[in-house]
């Protein structure tokens, strides 16, 4: 019995969602470098954006087809 099953266009969607917030982590990474105020709190969104766009990455490939 499959508890997870995407349909192809489904993996492709939750890919394309995965590469946007890795994106919007890694301008949070640069905000937090660059400004002094910022750098605590872009750091930590920028690390659970990365670790979550990770996860939706496999998702994406284990069960959504996306390859």
């Amino acid at each position: 019995m499959t508890l997870l099953a995407l349909t192809h266009r489904n993996g492709i969607r939750i890919a394309e969602l995965a590469f946007l917030l890795a994106a919007l982590a890694g301008a949070a990474l640069a905000v937090g470098a660059l400004t002094r105020l910022g750098t605590r709190l872009g750091v930590a969104i920028g690390g659970i954006g990365i670790a979550v766009s990770s996860v939706l990455l496999i998702i994406a490939i284990r069960w959504g087809h996306f390859r």
